[in-house]
C-alpha cells in the first residue's frame, strides 16, 4: 500500500465507535437512588430498604413535578443519575420515541425518535385499550439505554447512549399481533436479553450489548404470551427463566443451553416471575386463572397451584410468603411453600401495574390512579395509606432516592394527556 494513502473507515463503524466512546465516558455507575429497568434494582419489585418515599399524596399534595409527555405508553419508569427516562408512541407523529426528563425539575431534556413509521394498531380490539405501542421499559446498565419496541409486525431492540444517541439497532423476530407486546430488556453481564412471544412463532435472543451481535438464540411455540425474560438465582444457580406457551423453561443466560422446561404454566402470561431460592412461581389468566409453585430443580415438580387470577400484576416474594395483588383489585398473601391462603383483602378497582415493596410497606396502584399502601405482613392486612390522583394509571411505579416516578393519564380540554409525576415529601 502507499504510504501517503490514509485509511477511511467505513462511515457505520466510524459512528458506532464514537457513540461507544461517547458512552463510555458519559458512563455512571448505578446507585441505590436509581431504578434501572423493569421491577426494579433486582427485577423482583423490591425497592431499596433505605429510603423514605411519601406515603401520602393527591394531585397537588407532595408532587415535587408533572411533566407532559406526548404520545402514549405503558412502561414504567426507568432512573439513572440526574435523568428519568421512558418510552412513548406518538400516531400523530407516527413516531416511537425515548423521552429523558431532569430528575430534579422535570424538564424535557431530549427525545430521540428510535421508530418512524411502522405504527400499527391492529389486534384484540378490547384489549387494545389498555395496550400501547410503548409498553416496554428501558434498561440501563450505567452506559447505554437498552429498548424493545412492536414496529412494523416486528420486534426490535435498540441501544442508545444515556444521552439519546442511537448506538445500534436489531430485529428480533416478526410478530403476530393479539394483544399488543410488553417484553422488556434484561441485561446479564456483556449481554442484554430479549423475547418475543407470539403466535406466529416467537423467538428469545442474546445479544452483545456493544453491537448487537447475536451470542444465541432461541425459537418459541407459536402461542401468544407476554412475560419479560428473568433472571432468578435458584437451586444453587443463576437461571434464565421464562414462564407462559404452557411451559416453564430454565435456560443458561450466557449460552440459551436449556437447563430444563416443564408443564406448570398457563399458555397467556404477563406478570415477571420470582423465587425463594427454592421454587418458580408463576401466574397467569388465559385459559386458565392460576398461581403456581415450581420447583426450580428440573425435577418437573408443581408443589402446589391455586385458582387465582394474577394476570397482569407482578407478585413479590418475601420472607418465604408471596404478596400479589389479583387484577379484580384483591390483595392476597400466600405461604409460598405450601400455597396456604394466609389472608385476602379487597382494595377496589382494577389493577395493570405491579405492587412495589420498599421496607415493610407494599405500594399497589389501580388503574383509576389509586394507590394503597399496606404491610407485608403475612399474619393479617393492615392498610397504611390510601392516596389518590386524579389520573389513570396503568404502568408500574418506580421507587428510588425516597421518591416515586410515575405515569400516568388526565383529561385536559377533552383530550387524553399523559405525564410523567415525581410525588416526593416537599420540604
Amino acid at each position: 500500500m502507499n504510504q501517503n494513502m490514509k485509511y477511511r473507515m467505513p462511515f457505520g463503524l466510524a459512528l458506532l465507535l464514537v457513540c461507544l466512546t461517547h458512552s463510555l465516558a458519559t458512563a455512571q455507575k448505578i446507585s441505590e437512588d436509581d431504578w434501572p429497568c423493569w421491577r426494579g434494582p433486582a427485577g423482583d419489585g423490591i425497592a431499596h430498604s433505605r429510603q423514605s418515599p411519601p406515603t401520602s399524596w393527591d394531585d397537588d399534595k407532595n408532587i415535587v413535578w408533572k411533566t407532559p409527555i406526548p404520545g402514549k405508553g405503558h412502561g414504567s419508569v426507568t432512573v439513572l443519575g440526574d435523568l428519568v427516562y421512558v418510552t412513548t408512541a406518538d400516531l400523530e407523529r407516527d413516531v416511537q420515541s425515548i423521552v429523558a426528563c431532569d430528575r430534579k425539575t422535570g424538564k424535557v431534556k431530549f427525545e430521540t425518535v428510535v421508530h418512524k413509521g411502522g405504527l400499527k394498531t391492529k389486534g384484540n380490539k378490547k384489549q387494545n385499550k389498555k395496550a400501547s405501542l410503548a409498553s416496554t421499559t428501558i434498561a440501563t446498565d450505567g452506559t447505554q439505554l437498552f429498548v424493545n419496541f412492536l414496529n412494523n409486525e416486528a420486534v426490535w431492540t435498540s441501544a442508545l447512549t444515556l444521552s439519546g444517541e442511537m448506538i445500534w439497532q436489531k430485529e428480533i423476530s416478526n410478530y403476530v399481533v393479539h394483544q399488543g407486546y410488553g417484553s422488556s430488556p434484561l441485561l446479564y453481564k456483556d449481554l442484554v436479553i430479549v423475547s418475543a412471544d407470539n403466535k406466529g412463532g416467537g423467538m428469545i435472543k442474546a445479544l452483545k450489548k456493544s453491537n448487537g451481535d447475536v451470542v444465541w438464540k432461541r425459537a418459541r411455540p407459536k402461542k401468544p404470551n407476554y412475560p419479560s425474560p428473568t433472571l432468578v438465582d435458584a437451586a444453587g444457580k443463576v437461571q434464565l427463566v421464562f414462564i407462559g406457551c404452557d411451559l416453564v423453561t430454565s435456560l443458561d443466560p450466557m449460552t440459551g443451553k436449556q437447563n430444563w422446561e416443564v408443564a406448570g404454566a398457563t399458555t397467556e402470561c404477563v406478570s415477571t416471575t420470582v423465587t425463594d431460592g427454592t421454587h418458580i412461581y408463576t401466574s397467569g389468566g388465559y385459559p386458565k386463572n392460576h398461581i403456581s409453585a415450581v420447583k426450580a430443580d428440573g425435577s418437573g415438580t408443581v408443589v402446589w397451584e391455586n385458582k387465582s387470577r394474577v394476570y397482569v400484576p407482578s407478585m413479590l416474594c418475601k420472607n418465604g410468603y408471596l404478596f400479589a395483588v389479583l387484577d379484580a383489585g384483591v390483595a392476597a398473601c400466600f405461604d409460598s411453600s405450601t400455597g396456604e391462603e394466609k389472608w385476602k383483602a379487597r382494595l377496589g378497582g382494577n389493577f395493570s401495574g405491579s405492587p412495589i415493596l420498599v421496607g415493610d410497606h407494599i405500594y399497589a396502584t389501580s388503574e383509576k390512579g389509586e394507590t394503597t399502601i399496606f404491610k407485608a405482613d403475612p399474619e393479617k392486612f393492615t392498610k397504611v395509606a390510601r392516596n389518590k390522583i386524579s389520573g389513570n394509571v396503568l404502568s408500574t411505579f418506580a421507587i428510588c432516592g425516597s421518591r416515586i416516578y410515575a405515569r400516568a393519564a388526565f383529561e385536559q380540554n377533552g383530550k387524553r394527556q399523559e405525564f410523567v409525576l415525581c410525588i416526593g415529601k416537599k420540604k
